[in-house]
């Protein structure tokens, strides 16, 4: 697909209302910003004055690293829905299932377009809820209120009850995991060395196990010596990404749980590293950088979806 993206096809989603097309949509292209937080990558689509809609087909073309442009995630601006709040952030995944929360691309998306109003701080709107973003560092790094932490087995959610804080949950060398749901759900595994675990194998299985009903985000973490944890994660609907920052959250706060740190951690990630606090109104903060990689057009009449779709 050539770098450069618009579509007559029209996306099944009721809960919102079409948008006008784009001057630019309307003459065959779509712009988009290409960004990324410690390499978990982002094509984003600014529908805010308006944009055509998408099909999953064109979103899983778009994420595609070999025939699209290739991204951990695409989101959408879109206006905001609520008096005080400055836009609507829409996320979704290469699979084209919809995400309710994506700490990383919340920062990128802060920082852009607090830039763009010359502002130091932002309130996002998501289907996860709002997220309050502060500029840190000269507007070097982002601040995310990502909001209230959810630890009942409902809220995950889970097929079934169980402590949240020890889940009676196995796989291989994976065992006894932690579920937290920070605008989406994470089953948080503590172990000895994060090189030794076969993620790519195991993280799959446990996505789709039947305890969660609406798959979960997969962490496994170590503590080091310095007391920072190292995790990695398989992210569902993606697979294994550098980094997630509601991952790191959710890690973050398992430890805490379980003791092994305080309210205050430095989590490392594949692609580098997040601070998270877990705050006394059980608010937990993640604060780290972003970058804008470089712009472009997508030319959706190019887009072969249908051969796409069939693998050829």
């Amino acid at each position: 697909m050539p770098a450069s993206s618009q579509t007559a096809a029209s996306r099944s989603d009721p809960g919102r209302p079409a948008q006008p097309g784009l001057a630019q949509a309307a003459a065959g292209k779509l712009p988009f910003a290409k960004m990324h937080g410690l390499g978990n990558d982002f094509v984003v689509l600014d529908y805010r004055q308006g944009g055509p809609r998408l099909s999953d087909a064109q979103i899983r073309l778009i994420a595609d690293r070999r025939r699209g442009i290739g991204c951990d995630q695409l989101i959408i601006l879109e206006p905001a829905r609520t008096a005080g709040t400055d836009l609507f952030m829409r996320i979704h995944n290469p699979d084209a299932s919809e995400s309710a929360a994506c700490g990383n691309a919340t920062r990128c998306v802060a920082a852009r377009v607090m830039d763009e109003l010359g502002r130091e701080d932002l309130a996002i709107e998501t289907v996860a809820g709002l997220l309050a973003a502060e500029s840190r560092d000269g507007g070097a790094a982002v601040a995310v209120d990502m909001g209230a932490v959810r630890l009942d087995w409902r809220d995950i959610p889970l097929a079934t009850a169980c402590d949240t804080a020890h889940l009676p949950l196995s796989l291989g060398p994976l065992s006894d995991p932690v579920a937290v749901n920070v605008g989406n759900p994470h089953a948080v595994f503590f172990v000895p060395d994060v090189a030794a675990i076969d993620l790519a194998g195991l993280g799959p299985q446990l996505e789709h196990h039947p305890l969660f009903p609406e798959r979960a985000n997969i962490e496994i973490v170590q503590l080091l010596d310095d007391g920072r944890l190292r995790m990695r994660v398989w992210e569902r609907g993606a697979g294994i990404t550098q980094a997630c920052g509601s991952g790191a959250c959710a890690t973050a706060v398992a430890a805490a749980r379980r003791g092994i740190t305080g309210r205050s951690a430095e989590v490392v990630l594949d692609g580098g590293n997040l601070q998270i606090d877990w705050l006394a109104d059980n608010h937990v903060r993640m604060t780290g950088g972003w970058t804008h990689s470089f712009d472009g057009m997508i030319d959706l009449a190019a887009m072969d979806v249908a051969r796409f779709e069939t693998g050829q």
